[in-house]
């Protein structure tokens, strides 16, 4: 059996579709007995809505930069979570004042503190149907079972020095990545690398033979564990680093 895990934005989903072709050999390879999942650093509600809308069906799916696994089914096989004793100080630090949101991801919802126009996470739950659930400062401290804090910058840089200030400050409890204007926030020891490596173990697939793609800075994890491959999109940083650079989407 083989695996196949993509990354969503920038590879699977390019220019607000996915191609024909792509679902097309999808469904092929999953009709060989092959498994196929999505990896992203997105929310599962945020995902799902757009594989359906696609016609492309998944095996699993590792949400939120691989803090929370999905099966088929929709049920929950693995969540990480982050300490709810830092959720206040870290959502109310003055590096986030510029973000045009921050929000929480649960397992079946999100919720968002400091909604500002411009916001992806409030457009996106408005227009996919997922629910997002308005927060002021008092509530955030009562939030459980959070997997992910995601930000948004309108400015790359601010992006940067947000991360710098948040694993300098935040770094021995959660680790912050950036993936151009978005950053993403997950349990320390958490990414896209390890969460393939614990659905292997869960499912039992560890003999299976691992593919994985990905564009981007939080893919970099699951490219350099598993000789994975890069869309030519991505930045040359990520491009050295894969097995082989591919111009479309494709199974092996």
């Amino acid at each position: 059996m083989k695996l196949a895990a993509s990354d969503f934005d920038g590879t699977l989903f390019i220019e607000h579709e996915i191609a024909k072709e792509t679902v097309e050999a999808i469904l092929s390879w999953r009709q060989a007995g092959h498994k196929f999942g999505v990896i992203t650093g997105r929310d599962y509600g945020m995902l799902l809505p757009q594989l359906k809308f696609f016609g492309v069906e998944a095996d699993f799916s590792i949400c939120n930069n691989g803090a929370i696994i999905f099966s088929k089914n929709g049920t929950v096989l693995y969540q990480a979570k982050i300490q709810p004793s830092i959720l206040y100080d870290l959502a109310t630090h003055q590096c986030l004042a510029d973000s045009l949101h921050v929000a929480f991801s649960q397992a079946d919802r999100t919720f968002v503190y400091q909604a500002k126009a411009g916001s992806w996470i409030v457009r996106e739950g408005r227009q996919w149907n997922f629910p997002v659930q308005m927060i002021e400062a008092d509530k955030i401290s009562s939030l459980r079972d959070v997997q992910q804090i995601s930000l948004g910058f309108s400015q790359l840089e601010q992006a940067a020095q947000a991360v710098l200030q948040l694993n300098l400050l935040f770094g021995d409890k959660v680790q912050a990545c950036q993936n151009r204007g978005s950053v993403d926030i997950t349990p320390l020891g958490i990414d896209k690398s390890t969460g393939i490596e614990m659905l292997l173990q869960m499912k039992q697939w560890e003999q299976a033979d691992v593919y994985v793609i990905g564009d981007e800075s939080n893919d970099l994890s699951m490219i350099c564990k598993f000789g994975g491959y890069a869309m030519a999109s991505a930045r040359e940083l990520i491009q050295r680093q894969a097995k082989k650079v591919l111009f479309l989407w494709e199974v092996c």
